[in-house]
């Protein structure tokens, strides 16, 4: 993302050595510190989850210890994805509206071929 982990615990408010231990897994991170996270990567918190695969999601530490009633898991939204969130900011970054113009007709044209 861009960020190294001095200028990220900067942001968190917290030293390299903690950003450290959470990278590593030797501390848990909560759910107050992982919106903290979010906010200065720019990025929601489901952007954590968003590639985790059900049997992950079934082996979560809770459920390993008790029994937890399982919710069925939200479908992602297209517009929720990282890709569609880089996508429209390489998009939204060209200067000139003629080339955003053309780079939209690309898309679709692309995206006519790529569906027959």
């Amino acid at each position: 993302m861009g960020l190294s982990q001095e200028a990220l615990a900067a942001a968190m408010g917290l030293t390299f050595q903690q950003v450290q231990k959470y990278e590593r897994g030797a501390n848990r991170i909560g759910a107050s510190r992982l919106f903290d996270l979010a906010r200065a990567l720019g990025v929601g918190v489901d952007y954590f989850y968003q590639d985790m695969g059900e049997e992950v999601a079934a082996a979560g530490a809770r459920r390993m210890t008790h029994h937890v009633e399982e919710a069925p898991l939200r479908q992602t939204s297209l517009m929720d994805s990282s890709e569609t969130r880089d996508l429209v900011q390489a998009y939204y970054s060209i200067g000139d509206p003629r080339v955003r113009r053309r780079v939209h007709q690309l898309a679709k044209a692309l995206a006519a071929v790529s569906g027959q």
